[in-house]
């Protein structure tokens, strides 16, 4: 299983880094701009397909059927974010048409206390919206889901619960567990202190990370995917990695999570400690003697099966724009250079999707849940998501 010894580079090689490292991008404008046009009309072909307030969720090719939610659904922000990302890129007005639409039925879960994944369905949707066309009424829509995520924090184990409990994720009924997922809720809660100037949900944030930070992750920094915790004492019952391998394997999915969480954690609050925790994910990550040369992970960096097992394309695009955000505050090339070789891969014909292929999703070859055996080797929209993200990044950069 992961092992401080499957690193290619110590700890100390790490830090060999200097403020003065500088970047040449090898990405054109020009592929950039086409694969979001692409991306543009994927989208707007998939926008066709969708029956009223239902939401995309994956594509069967081998059947050629479409899976679609509701708006309860925890991928539901995805959608609307993805349509935002590319009319920023696009200025195709019929994209921001269909998010604003979308938008209407989505409101409804700003009530919703019965997740953790607010961040996912509101964030990404509301706050994208908020960000390029600022409006009381989405403020208020952000507001109220923070206020309902924040319904969710326990002050013992000083942590927001994710899934509540239950036989299939092996906890009982005094059990709280959290999720690595859940550290990509917290960017909401940042942004409603800074809205409201009420310091609960920045402190929320900030409690949870550090919960996180002591109990999830091993020795070499790769994490589990769930820690079970008693709620009434906040001790830790069981540390297990549920949609992974096996328990002590590294879900490729959840080091990304992780890795992005810790990002968010540091731009939000400027702590040291923060920062050090994503570089730290990321070079458990990128040294990796499992990591592909082409930068796009099996979706378990410790299956009994590679090199003949399946990669997780969304896992890469979630690293891909976490590592973009990283390079940012610490101008480690190497943390660009994976970023963009990462996007070279899954911008190439072997992940990206040709006009009118995938039922107008971009990304070939994500792995949902393994374990359970669904969504395996389909397209994912927060896959999506987060590659357009990823290019936002790297174009803007």
């Amino acid at each position: 299983m992961s092992s401080c010894k499957e690193n290619k580079k110590t700890k100390e090689d790490k830090t060999n880094q200097t403020s003065e490292e500088k970047i040449t991008k090898t990405i054109s404008e020009e592929k950039i701009d086409s694969v979001n046009q692409l991306a543009a009309r994927q989208y707007l072909t998939m926008a066709e397909k969708l029956e009223k307030n239902r939401y995309p969720k994956t594509f069967y090719p081998e059947n050629n059927e479409f899976e679609s939610s509701n708006s309860g659904w925890w991928t539901s922000g995805f959608y609307p974010g993805t349509l935002l990302y590319l009319y920023e890129e696009t200025g195709i007005d019929s994209l921001k048409i269909e998010a604003e639409r979308i938008l209407k039925d989505l409101k409804q879960e700003e009530s919703n206390t019965a997740t953790h994944d607010l961040g996912f369905m509101m964030f990404c949707s509301f706050g994208n919206a908020n960000r390029i066309d600022p409006k009381p009424e989405y403020q208020e829509i952000l507001m109220n889901s923070a206020k309902s995520l924040a319904t969710r924090y326990n002050d013992t184990v000083k942590a927001i619960r994710s899934w509540d409990s239950a036989s299939w994720n092996k906890a009982g009924e005094d059990d709280l567990v959290v999720i690595i997922d859940n550290m990509m809720n917290l960017e909401l809660l940042f942004w409603a202190t800074e809205h409201s100037g009420d310091s609960i949900y920045y402190d929320i944030a900030v409690n949870h990370a550090n919960t996180t930070m002591k109990h999830h992750f091993r020795k070499d920094y790769s994490s589990y995917h769930e820690v079970i915790y008693d709620e009434n004492t906040g001790a830790v019952k069981k540390q297990i990695t549920n949609q992974g391998f096996a328990d002590e394997s590294s879900w490729a999915r959840g080091q990304a999570w992780g890795l992005y969480g810790y990002v968010v954690m540091y731009r939000a609050t400027k702590n040291d400690k923060y920062l050090e925790m994503a570089k730290n994910i990321a070079d458990f990550i990128l040294n990796h003697s499992n990591l592909p040369d082409d930068k796009v992970p099996f979706w378990d960096f410790d299956s009994d099966k590679i090199p003949n097992d399946l990669r997780d394309s969304s896992a890469a695009s979630v690293m891909a724009s976490a590592l973009l955000a990283l390079y940012e505050f610490t101008n480690s090339t190497e943390y660009f250079t994976a970023a963009e070789q990462m996007l070279k891969t899954l911008s190439s014909p072997e992940y990206l999707a040709g006009q009118g292929e995938l039922g107008g999703f971009l990304l070939k070859h994500g792995v949902g849940n393994m374990p359970n055996s669904t969504e395996v080797d389909v397209p994912l929209t927060y896959g999506d998501y987060y590659f357009i993200e990823a290019f936002h990044r790297y174009k803007a950069m």
